[in-house]
C-alpha cells in the first residue's frame, strides 16, 4: 500500500478515483473537455446530476465538525474512567471498542472512499472514547500533562499549517517519498513490537526514558508533525483536480488520522520527560 500519510490520504486513492470518474463531464480540467461531437437529443436538454467539486473551504468545515465529535466523545471517554479504589483508576471497556471500532471505520473507508460522510463521524466518535479515557490515565499521573499535550499539538500544526502555506516547506517527490518510507518503517516497528510483546518481549526505549526512547518519541512526533503537510497537499490537490464533493469528509478524515497520532506521540513524548 503506498501510504501517503495514513491508511486514509495516500496516493492510491487519486488512482482509484481518477479511474472511476475518467470521462465524467466536469470532474478535473483535462477529464471534462470532449473530443468527440454528439448530436442534441430529441427530447430537450438532459444534465447529468453532480454532487459538487471538492474545496479547501468545505474539507475545512468538515474537518471541524469531526474535530467537534471527537472533543465530545474524548469527554465521555474521560468521564467514563473509573476508580474502583481511592488511586486506583480503571480503563473503561468501551474506550477499547471505540479504538476497535475507529480502526475498522478508517480500513472500511480506505477501499470506499465515497464512505467517509458515514465512517468519519463513527471514527471520531470511536477514537475520542479511548483517546479521552487514554488521556484521563496519563493526566491522573502526570498532572496537567494532557493540556500540554492538547497545547502543543495545536502549537505544531499551526506551525506545519504555516510553513506549507507560505512554500516554506514544499511537498515534492523526493520529500514524500521520505516520508511515506519514515512513516511505513514505523507502523511496521510497531506492529513488529506489538507482535513481541505477545510472547513476553518487549523493546524497552518505547516506553522508557532514556535518552534513545526520548530520541525515538521526538522522531516519530516529527515525522507525524512532517505528514501534516502531506496532509495539507492531499487537500488542495484534491481541490486542483475537481474530486467530487464528499472527498472533503474523506481528507477530513484523513488529516483527523493524523492529528490524533500526533497527539498520542506528543503525550507519550511529555510522560517520558516527565520521567527523566
Amino acid at each position: 500500500m503506498r501510504n501517503m500519510s495514513n491508511p486514509v490520504l495516500n496516493e492510491s486513492t487519486f488512482d482509484k478515483l481518477r479511474a472511476r470518474h475518467a470521462g465524467e463531464p466536469g470532474w478535473g480540467s483535462a477529464q471534462g473537455q470532449s473530443t468527440t461531437w454528439a448530436p442534441p437529443v430529441s427530447d430537450g436538454p438532459v444534465s447529468a446530476y453532480h454532487g459538487g467539486f471538492m474545496t479547501v473551504g468545505g474539507t475545512a468545515s468538515a474537518s471541524m465538525v469531526l474535530f467537534a465529535l471527537l472533543l465530545v466523545s474524548a469527554a465521555v471517554g474521560w468521564i467514563a474512567v473509573a476508580e474502583p479504589e481511592p488511586g486506583v483508576l480503571s480503563f473503561p471497556p468501551m474506550a477499547f471498542i471505540g479504538a476497535i471500532v475507529g480502526f475498522i471505520a478508517v480500513m472500511v473507508t480506505v477501499f470506499k472512499p465515497m464512505t467517509s460522510h458515514i465512517l468519519g463521524p463513527v471514527y471520531a466518535v470511536g477514537q475520542g472514547l479511548f483517546v479521552g479515557a487514554l488521556s484521563k490515565m496519563f493526566d491522573a499521573t502526570y498532572s496537567g500533562i494532557v493540556l500540554q499535550a492538547v497545547g502543543t499539538t495545536l502549537a505544531v500544526f499551526g506551525v506545519m499549517l504555516f510553513l506549507y502555506r507560505t512554500r516554506i516547506l514544499r511537498v515534492t517527490d523526493k520529500f514524500r517519498r521520505i516520508v511515506i518510507g519514515a512513516t511505513i518503517g514505523v507502523a511496521v516497528f510497531y506492529l513488529a513490537s506489538f507482535v513481541f510483546s505477545l510472547f513476553g518481549a518487549n523493546v524497552s526505549f518505547l516506553s522508557s526514558s532514556s535518552g534513545v526512547g526520548i530520541l525515538f518519541s521526538l522522531f516519530v512526533a516529527g515525522l507525524a508533525a512532517f505528514n501534516l503537510a502531506l496532509d495539507f497537499d492531499f487537500i488542495e490537490r484534491g481541490e486542483s483536480m475537481g474530486l467530487p464533493r464528499r472527498m472533503e469528509w474523506f481528507a477530513a478524515l484523513g488529516l483527523l488520522v493524523t492529528l490524533v497520532w500526533l497527539y498520542l506521540e506528543i503525550l507519550r513524548l511529555l510522560a517520558k520527560l516527565r520521567d527523566r
